[in-house]
C-alpha cells in the first residue's frame, strides 16, 4: 500500500470512527468546552492577520475568503463563530457536514475540502443544498460525478477548484501540476453544471518548503489564464492554513483555510 492509499484509509477510518461515536453517544466528538468562549475572539485575529498580510502585498483583504475549517468541532462552537459574523465554513468529511448542515443556518457557505469519493458525490449534494463550492476536483471522474449528480438533482451550477499537488508528495491528493490544464479544460469544457473557480493546493508541512508550492500554484494559473484567456483575477488561488496562511495572502492567495487557529486542536475519537 502506497502512501497515498494509506492517507485515504486512514481518511475512511476517521470518518467510520466519527460516525460511530455519534451512533453510541448521539453527540459530536469533542463537547462544546472552554473553547466556546474564545473562538470568535481567535476569528478576528486571523481576520486582522490577513489584513495585514494582504496591505504588506498591496493587495486588498477583501478579495480574501477565510474559511474556517470546523472539522471534528461542534455545532455549538461552529454557532458561535457565525453568530460574531462569520459565515464561510469548511469540512473534510461527507458524513459530518451531512449532519451539521441541519443544525446550523441555512446562509451558511459550506465548503467541501476534502478528498471526495465517487460514492460520496451524491449525499453531500443533497445533504447539503448551501453547498457553495468544491475545493478538491483532482481528476476527470470526480469532475464526471459531480457533474452528473448535480444536472441530476437540479441544482444549480457547483463552483468547483481544481487540486494541485504542488509538493509531489505521495500522501496529498491532487493532479501534478503538468495535468493541470488538461482537467482544467476538463471541467470547463465539458462539464456545463460545473463552475471552473480556480486551483487549490496543500503546502508542506515544512514551512520553507511552502513558498515554492504556493510558486507553483501561480505558475499552473497562469498557465491556465493564458489556455483559457481569462484574467487572472478572475481564477481562485485556494493555499493557506493555519501555520501559513499569512506567507500564502502574501504569495497570492484568494483563500485561507484555517481550522485550528479559530477553533482550537482537533480532537478525534479514539478506537477501542
Amino acid at each position: 500500500m502506497n502512501n497515498r492509499e494509506q492517507t485515504r484509509e486512514r481518511e475512511i477510518e476517521q470518518e467510520a470512527a466519527h460516525q460511530e461515536h455519534q451512533q453510541q453517544t448521539g453527540s459530536p466528538p469533542m463537547a462544546a468546552s472552554a473553547m466556546d468562549g474564545v473562538a470568535a475572539t481567535a476569528l478576528r485575529s486571523v481576520v486582522t492577520r490577513v489584513h495585514q498580510a494582504a496591505e504588506r502585498s498591496g493587495r486588498t483583504a477583501d478579495r480574501i475568503r477565510v474559511v474556517a475549517v470546523s472539522k471534528t468541532k461542534p455545532v455549538s462552537l461552529i454557532r458561535q463563530v457565525y453568530d460574531a459574523g462569520h459565515r464561510c465554513f469548511g469540512e473534510n468529511y461527507v458524513q459530518e457536514i451531512v449532519e451539521k448542515t441541519p443544525q446550523l443556518p441555512e446562509d451558511i457557505e459550506w465548503h467541501f475540502i476534502g478528498n471526495l469519493q465517487s460514492n460520496k458525490v451524491k449525499p453531500l449534494l443533497t445533504g447539503v443544498p448551501n453547498l457553495a463550492m468544491v475545493e478538491t476536483v483532482d481528476d476527470q471522474k470526480i469532475a464526471n460525478n459531480l457533474n452528473r449528480v448535480v444536472e441530476n438533482i437540479g441544482r444549480k451550477p457547483l463552483r468547483v477548484l481544481v487540486q494541485v499537488n504542488t509538493s509531489g508528495e505521495e500522501s496529498k491528493f491532487g493532479v501534478h501540476p503538468s495535468g493541470c490544464l488538461e482537467l482544467v479544460k476538463h471541467v470547463s469544457m465539458a462539464c456545463p453544471n460545473l463552475e471552473f473557480c480556480g486551483l487549490m493546493t496543500i503546502g508542506m508541512p515544512d514551512y520553507t518548503s511552502t513558498p515554492e508550492n504556493f510558486k507553483t500554484l501561480a505558475s499552473c494559473r497562469s498557465e491556465v489564464c493564458e489556455a483559457l484567456g481569462i484574467a487572472e483575477d478572475q481564477c481562485e488561488l485556494s493555499m493557506g492554513m493555519s501555520g501559513d496562511f499569512e506567507l500564502a495572502v502574501e504569495l497570492g492567495s484568494t483563500n485561507v483555510r484555517i481550522g485550528s487557529t479559530i477553533f482550537g486542536a482537533r480532537e478525534y475519537p479514539k478506537k477501542n
